[in-house]
């Protein structure tokens, strides 16, 4: 079955979006590519380490070029770099160096997919726990992240996406992302934690946002076709999906 944390459903009853990064002045600049991603820099290469991230909702605002503050639907990141961020094309009105008071920041929401953004999925052996809230007792087979990359907490090379849009209550994986790793230890699976983006020791926490669920090879909440897992070997994810039903009864 899955579960939430009562952390993530707190977040998820009560928070609001917020600023998580913003960079302001002139060592900023928008480009006009044409048909390609526009881009905007930064001179002082600061929008990793100020947690600009693929993925996430840019405001720009105080360009003198009315047409380059954007916000809101279609100005989301689409990559990222120290001095460099991508967003689709067409988004940039004018190229120009920002004035003083131009300024480029991020926002982090309280849905389930913001929340959860550039986490990954830890598959264990033995029964899923009552709860999520509880600590990590179990022994981890494999770490999912995007592309069996190293993961990282607070950094987001790795971490696992989801689709920019929800379809009928479903979100669904990046269909960009491979979903993989490599197992650490061999046994049988059955369950995994879903954590979010931040430091999770796994130890008991009614704060931090965590995701758990059943794994079996039919009638699970994931579904893989031999749970028999072995060390060394590479595994795949190839669909995950959350579900917001329509309907919650007594």
């Amino acid at each position: 079955m899955i579960k939430f944390s009562t952390g993530l459903r707190d977040q998820l009853n009560g928070m609001k979006g917020t600023i998580k990064g913003a960079i302001i002045g002139a060592a900023l600049a928008c480009v006009d590519n044409s048909t390609a991603n526009d881009t905007i820099t930064h001179s002082g290469n600061g929008f990793v380490t100020a947690g600009f991230a693929p993925g996430d909702v840019l405001f720009a605002q105080g360009w003198t070029t009315a047409g380059n503050n954007v916000a809101f639907k279609g100005a989301v990141i689409q990559s990222v770099a120290a001095g460099v961020i991508g967003i689709l094309p067409a988004l940039v009105a004018n190229a120009e160096t920002a004035p003083a008071g131009g300024m480029v920041a991020v926002c982090k929401g309280g849905s389930l997919k913001d929340i959860m953004k550039d986490g990954k999925i830890l598959i264990y052996s033995g029964s899923q726990p009552a709860s999520p809230d509880t600590a990590v007792t179990s022994t981890l087979l494999l770490t999912i992240t995007a592309s069996g990359g190293v993961w990282v907490a607070g950094a987001f090379g790795s971490g696992l996406e989801f689709e920019d849009d929800p379809l009928a209550g479903v979100i669904e994986k990046s269909a960009t992302e491979t979903w993989s790793g490599t197992a650490v230890a061999s046994g049988t699976a059955g369950w995994f934690m879903f954590v979010a983006n931040g430091t999770d020791a796994l130890a008991l926490s009614t704060v931090l946002p965590r995701i758990s669920g059943s794994i079996g090879v039919s009638g699970a909440d994931l579904n893989i076709s031999n749970s028999s897992i072995v060390s060394g070997r590479v595994y795949t994810i190839d669909e995950f999906s959350f579900t917001l039903p329509e309907y919650y009864g007594a």
